[in-house]
């Protein structure tokens, strides 16, 4: 496995990848298309035998002092291979920053175990973030 740099290139393969990984919160084709071209956004893909099986993209905030992981997404079929992982910590490391933030549905519980393990806390809960209903 790979990770590399994301391009606008990637757009077909992000739009699969998310359709697998999120289905009904798969991102709609316009904010795929801006996170891989808004200048300032960090982006990754891990790559297996030819194949986008998981990308990151992160928003670096330093007035904030901190970064924003927009999306983090890993084919299901290549899960809890570490490749959430790896990605997480490739897009950390490139923002820039000393903390990160992101959201996670409630429900999605290996997330929130990688997550954990790598230091994040809840800090709070946003009711009914999803537009399923769910926190």
């Amino acid at each position: 496995m790979q990770i590399l740099s994301a391009s606008i290139l990637d757009l077909n393969a992000l739009r699969k990848l998310e359709k697998e990984s999120f289905d009904q919160d798969a991102w709609p084709l316009f904010d795929l298309i801006a996170v891989l071209t808004f200048p300032d956004v960090v982006r990754y893909k891990a790559v297996e035998d030819g194949h986008m099986v998981g990308f990151v993209a992160g928003d670096p905030r330093p007035r904030d002092g901190w970064g924003w992981i927009a999306t983090i997404a890993v084919d299901p079929r290549f899960q809890r291979r570490g490749i959430g992982t790896a990605l997480l910590h490739m897009c950390e490391s490139n923002l820039g920053v000393p903390r990160s933030r992101l959201t996670v549905r409630l429900s999605n519980t290996g997330a929130i175990s990688l997550y954990e393990r790598e230091g994040y806390q809840t800090i709070d809960i946003w009711k009914a973030y999803y537009n399923d209903g769910e926190d």
